[in-house]
């Protein structure tokens, strides 16, 4: 008591005052208080493993890739929530690939669920769930052989949310090279350690181009494609 005595008259003496620091203020999250959002939530909520965060982050990178042009894609979609999230308040064409019958083969080394895994769902659910959506195609499968139909295709946005390494990592050597200049590819997965091998295939891929994927508190990592060609020998 006495040493902070002395430090409050050292203080005066010398002209300054002591004042305790104000509480900190806790950051906004509007996914608790966005009506808008929190409607759409609610519809969805039971139908994806996207938490509430990621969700609304989602709904964010929908509206500022409006102006990029491409389309729309999404491999990983579960029993169809996000996949909803990006298709229900625009026209642009949004493709959905999934096996719709669970997790596929996976790599023990870098994965820690097992083939079957999310296997709650099905093509017909899904569709069903989809169907008010008539810009929304899906493609039954184990991504790329189910993308075919697209590859000729430019995207301004693809979410990428299938958890293992393989998927993850054939996944950015599909979609990197057609994305629009400014085109933006999320990871639903790299941040959460029940998913280490979705992590090391984004890294990887990335170690050698320009783009620095960028971690969101949400969870998410998020690469924007440089708005200039770059060549390499990965793409």
């Amino acid at each position: 008591l006495l040493a902070q005595r002395l430090d409050r008259w050292v203080f005066r003496h010398f002209g300054y005052t002591l004042r305790p620091l104000p509480h900190p203020t806790p950051p906004l999250e509007p996914w608790r208080t966005d009506k808008a959002f929190l409607d759409l939530w609610s519809h969805v909520a039971d139908r994806t493993r996207v938490e509430p965060p990621s969700a609304y982050m989602l709904r964010q990178l929908v509206a500022h890739s409006r102006g990029l042009g491409g389309e729309i894609a999404e491999v990983g979609s579960y029993r169809g929530g996000s996949a909803y999230l990006l298709a229900v308040d625009g026209d642009r064409q949004v493709h959905v690939f999934d096996t719709f019958t669970g997790m596929p083969e996976t790599d023990p080394r870098w994965d820690l669920f097992r083939p079957g895994d999310f296997g709650d769902t099905s093509l017909q659910e899904v569709r069903d769930f989809l169907a008010p959506l008539p810009h929304v195609a899906l493609y039954p499968g184990v991504f790329p052989d189910s993308a075919g139909p697209i590859g000729d295709k430019r995207f301004g946005l693809v979410h990428v949310d299938v958890d293992i390494h393989r998927s993850v990592l054939e996944c950015c050597r599909f979609f990197y090279p057609r994305l629009v200049p400014g085109g933006i590819l999320v990871f639903d997965d790299y941040g959460f350690p029940k998913c280490p091998g979705a992590k090391k295939a984004v890294d990887e891929f990335f170690l050698d181009l320009p783009e620095t994927p960028l971690y969101t508190a949400s969870g998410q990592a998020i690469v924007v494609r440089r708005p200039w060609d770059v060549f390499s020998d990965k793409v």
